[in-house]
């Protein structure tokens, strides 16, 4: 068979994923049961009184639907007025979180994509505060794997203030690029990786994911493809180091992706673990199988992608390559470390939670 007619095959199972992909979200949309009415007099008679914080992205879609919302949740539930704060490119959230935290307040709300949550949580590891989401991002990927409402902002601010405590456990990289003397550390929530899937990320146009959502970065990825494996070592909880021929070295924290897609089986936020993803396809039909695993939701393995789950992973490359965490360009590197920081963060799920994950203010059943 040419290898015209092969490519041509994966892109048609590469489209067929993404078309049953934004099915699942559409699916997923109609079928959203509605939110149940909270009413302001029960919660209030658990004396569970909060101080909210809103770090709001004001460029975001729905940035000001979310402050009015979280200003009459406060309102109506008889609490102080929230403590707004703005992001800016030059402090992206940050600040503000380690403002809300010295200043006390019991919950954080992070309005605005993945972004802005992986920078609002570090200011929160092992504090008193709980986070809460509000997303109106582009690939909301945390939120999505908490169940926690996308595209409905109302029913995210009421399960933010009022929903169940839930411990999840948090990723912290160091970067190293030893040509340009250039190293820092960084934290992640969802996935981050090097290889390929940096290079899908830089390559996604702004201007597609306005239009598409997430979708974006499928198109970037028909134009990625099928791109050049490199030399990468590897070590697993400080094991033997193995040198494979790999596209990417992703490691991830939860498993699902957008429409309801399990991209690592066993990937579980609370489980103490990261799940290191390592992808090596040799050749269009590699890629085919994986094209394949996604459309089709295969559970079980397959040759060009290897699975580990680990508290610690080491990378050196043999050129400087490119990373992402969670959905967002992180620079080159000749070497990383990741390893997973357990029980980081307490987050506001819907529901109420049982065991450890239960946090101070679960005295509603938001769903």
């Amino acid at each position: 068979m040419p290898l015209e007619w092969i490519i041509a095959a994966l892109a048609v199972i590469a489209a067929a994923a993404s078309a049953f992909s934004w099915w699942g979200v559409r699916k997923l949309r109609r079928e959203r049961l509605p939110a149940p009415q909270i009413n302001p007099a029960s919660i209030q008679t658990t004396g569970d009184r909060q101080r909210v914080a809103l770090i709001l992205n004001p460029v975001k879609l729905g940035a000001g639907l979310a402050r009015e919302q979280v200003e009459q949740a406060c309102s109506d539930a008889g609490w102080d007025p929230p403590l707004v704060l703005e992001t800016t490119v030059a402090e992206p959230g940050t600040t503000q979180a380690h403002q809300a935290v010295k200043e006390g307040y019991d919950v954080v709300l992070a309005a605005g994509g993945d972004g802005t949550v992986r920078a609002i949580a570090p200011a929160l590891v092992h504090s008193s505060a709980s986070l809460g989401l509000l997303p109106l991002g582009t690939g909301n990927l945390l939120a999505r794997n908490l169940g926690i409402a996308v595209n409905d902002v109302p029913r995210s601010v009421r399960q933010a203030l009022h929903g169940a405590g839930r411990r999840i456990d948090m990723g912290r990289v160091e970067l190293r690029n030893e040509r340009t003397g250039v190293n820092g550390q960084h934290t992640f929530l969802v996935m981050g990786g090097v290889g390929l899937d940096a290079i899908v990320v830089a390559a996604t146009r702004d201007a597609l994911k306005k239009k598409l959502g997430w979708l974006a970065y499928s198109e970037a990825g028909m134009r990625s493809l099928p791109g050049k494996r490199q030399r990468m070592t590897i070590s697993i909880d400080g094991g033997a180091w193995q040198t494979r021929k790999v596209h990417s070295v992703l490691f991830a924290n939860c498993g699902k992706l957008p429409g309801g897609i399990t991209f690592v089986p066993d990937g579980t936020i609370d489980d103490g673990f990261l799940d290191v993803i390592i992808t090596s396809p040799r050749s269009i039909l590699g890629w085919l199988w994986v094209a394949a695993k996604i459309v089709f939701r295969h559970p079980g393995p397959i040759p060009v992608i290897t699975y580990h789950q680990v508290k610690r992973v080491d990378v050196k490359v043999s050129e400087a390559t490119g990373t992402q965490l969670d959905g967002d360009t992180s620079g080159d590197v000749t070497s990383l470390s990741v390893e997973v920081v357990p029980g980081a963060l307490m987050v506001r799920v819907p529901g109420r939670a049982t065991g450890p994950s239960v946090g101070m203010f679960s005295s509603s059943t938001e769903r």
